[in-house]
């Protein structure tokens, strides 16, 4: 069976429709655990309503406000093989849940299974949102999430599923790190999870006014190197290779100021040659070309400009340094 965690929070304008595309699944060996978040309208009524017609939905109160508890609340309560999780604003598509559970049927422990996402909302949608689902629709059909993982979230928080198991070896929703879709995806990397990914859209993301990544204070800086710097250090950063940071924006500074509280030492490049010989945090900022005098480097890239990023990129090609092992996007 398939565990479905679905936090609400006032989400009464969408939630039937949210509802409607879980009981039209073509797999119907599930179960749906909805966490009622405190909400101030009647989402938690027509929670209620539904449950009363299909004894699969489970509704619950959340005890403790936040995702984050209210996810923990449906785990504690779920019993299927399989977990996911859904947004209580948007849509899956029918065939999703069969073919994410083929998908780890097929291959057995140790994979995420996930597939295709889709944004849309009713006014026109932003040309960021547009940009991030192509970037990741293109991670997933390549299977190459994990490649750009200190870049930005790269398994969408309502599209994966994963055994029980798994989940557990990955300490589920235990830990209390925001924001904690993308903390849980750092903990699939680190535990060595593969992705499997099926063609084909199988979620839709709504976008509007009040969605929680627009309002929430704690997704108002995507920038999360609070969460991403100490990540890379335990797992990436090996101490005999010298450590580079590339780029003397806002971002790099506040790089640059994480590694000395961290007591790292590092070197930093950037293009701008006006900055060149100044001291800032611990280092002195150098040309880009410095990086070439280094033996097998680790880079930590702080641009996040597209035209900037593709410089970099051929730099990187013509100096023979991968991703992965010598440079990695912040931003």
């Amino acid at each position: 069976m398939i565990s479905i965690l679905l936090p609400v929070y006032n989400a009464a304008p969408f939630l039937e429709d949210c509802l409607n595309s879980i009981l039209q699944q073509t797999e119907t060996d599930w179960e749906l655990l909805a966490v009622n978040d405190f909400s101030t309208d009647n989402s938690f009524e027509i929670l209620k309503k539904y449950a009363a017609t299909d004894a699969r939905i489970h509704t619950l109160q959340n005890t403790e406000k936040g995702i984050i508890s209210a996810l923990r609340t449906a785990y504690q309560n779920s019993s299927g093989v399989y977990i996911t999780r859904m947004d209580a604003d948007d849509r899956m598509m029918p065939a999703k849940l069969k073919i994410l559970k083929d998908l780890l049927v097929k291959n057995g422990n140790g994979y995420v299974a996930t597939g295709f996402v889709q944004y849309f909302s009713e006014n026109e949608l932003g040309e960021g949102y547009q940009r991030y689902e192509a970037w990741l629709n293109d991670l997933t059909q390549n299977q190459s999430n994990f490649s750009e993982i200190y870049k930005e979230c790269v398994i969408p928080s309502p599209c994966w599923m994963t055994s029980r198991e798994d989940l557990e070896k990955c300490d589920a929703f235990r830990p209390n790190d925001y924001p904690e879709d993308y903390d849980l995806c750092f903990r699939f990397y680190e535990k060595g999870l593969k992705v499997v990914s099926a063609d084909g859209i199988l979620h839709q993301w709504r976008d509007h006014t009040t969605r929680t990544s627009r309002n929430d204070k704690t997704y108002a800086n995507n920038q999360y190197f609070d969460l991403k710097l100490p990540y890379f250090l335990r797992l990436e950063y090996q101490q005999e290779r010298p450590l580079v940071l590339w780029g003397a924006g806002k971002k790099g500074k506040r790089i640059a100021r994480m590694l000395d509280e961290n007591k790292v030492y590092f070197h930093w490049v950037c293009n701008t040659e006006s900055k060149w010989g100044h001291v800032v945090s611990s280092a002195e900022l150098k040309p880009t070309d410095f990086v070439k005098e280094l033996e097998n480097p680790q880079i930590i890239i702080a641009v996040a400009a597209p035209d900037g990023q593709v410089e970099i990129l051929d730099f990187m090609q013509e100096n023979n340094l991968k991703k992965g092992t010598n440079y990695f996007f912040f931003c």
